[in-house]
């Protein structure tokens, strides 16, 4: 049951029927005529409010901008205090849309891994929008070093952005879901090496983060359901981005190896991730929650 006070998801509680309880309904009242599909409805995020953490670029500016393109006002947090070149061309693009969609950085910059600053920046969205719906935590960060000797420092850091801050930015979007009381979608990046080791890479830090936001996501999930507030991780394999590019782009033939090492034979592209982001932060999968949606190209399939 939900929580008194919170608002059902427009597909749990439908103002018509949809699916095959749409086509019974139209034998049934004997209707003629041209029909509506309605699946793609379902993907619409009309009027609706997400924030993306890590969203100044790479892998977060793409699941910003997915959003925008499915029709919600988005707020995109990150560590710069100005946003950079690509970032400023995703917002004058969205700024063409004939949608009601925007694209807008939360100034002065956000570190993710002060709690406070996290959760007034948010609460100051709310203020503004006087509504919350989706919130995407994909801020994070790559070090490497053999696990035997890794400096304690550089462990808490890597911590601290991929788990503590992953945590702020779910408590920060879901107080504000229940302050409005509406149903939500919250969606952790997690990783693929979450639930397995990267092959030949001393990543003990950034492998032990990632499986703690898997875990993060299903306790989330399971505390936040009757509010209606849905969380499930996203698990991408390699794709090369800025934050990979650090390793690829002065190791060709490390590139050559990342590729090889799922059937498809390739690294992953951000905007193949487009279509997982859009299902989980819609009306189209209201019944997904505590999951972990792996996007690797088959790795785990070998």
């Amino acid at each position: 049951m939900l929580r008194r006070g919170f608002a059902a998801s427009p597909r749990i509680h439908a103002n018509k029927p949809i699916g095959v309880a749409a086509a019974l309904q139209a034998a049934k009242e004997n209707s003629t005529g041209p029909v509506q599909p309605q699946l793609y409805d379902g993907f619409s995020l009309a009027g609706r409010v997400g924030v993306v953490s890590g969203g100044n670029r790479g892998l977060g500016l793409e699941m910003a901008l997915t959003l925008a393109e499915a029709g919600a006002k988005v707020y995109a947090l990150d560590l710069p205090t100005t946003p950079g070149e690509e970032f400023r061309a995703v917002q004058k693009y969205i700024e063409r849309f004939d949608t009601g969609a925007k694209l807008e950085y939360v100034g002065g910059g956000v570190d993710v891994t002060d709690q406070k600053q996290v959760w007034d920046a948010v609460a100051e969205i709310g203020n503004k929008e006087q509504r919350m719906d989706i919130g995407i935590a994909a801020a994070g960060i790559l070090h490497g070093a053999p696990g035997l000797q890794y400096p304690a420092d550089e462990f808490q850091k890597v911590m601290s952005v991929n788990v503590n801050g992953v945590l702020h930015i779910a408590q920060a979007v879901g107080q504000q879901m229940e302050r409005f009381k509406t149903a939500g979608s919250l969606i952790l990046i997690a990783s693929m090496s979450g639930s397995i080791t990267n092959k030949d890479h001393a990543w003990v830090a950034y492998n032990t983060s990632k499986s703690a936001v898997l875990q993060m996501a299903r306790s989330l999930a399971c505390e936040l359901g009757p509010q209606a507030i849905r969380v499930n991780s996203i698990s991408p394999g390699h794709i090369y981005t800025s934050m990979t590019a650090a390793y690829l782009d002065t190791q060709p033939e490390l590139y050559q190896k990342w590729a090889g090492l799922n059937p498809l034979g390739r690294l992953g592209r951000p905007d193949e991730l487009r279509g997982v982001v859009a299902w989980l932060a819609s009306d189209m999968s209201t019944f997904c929650t505590g999951s972990d949606i792996l996007v690797s190209g088959g790795h785990h399939a070998w």
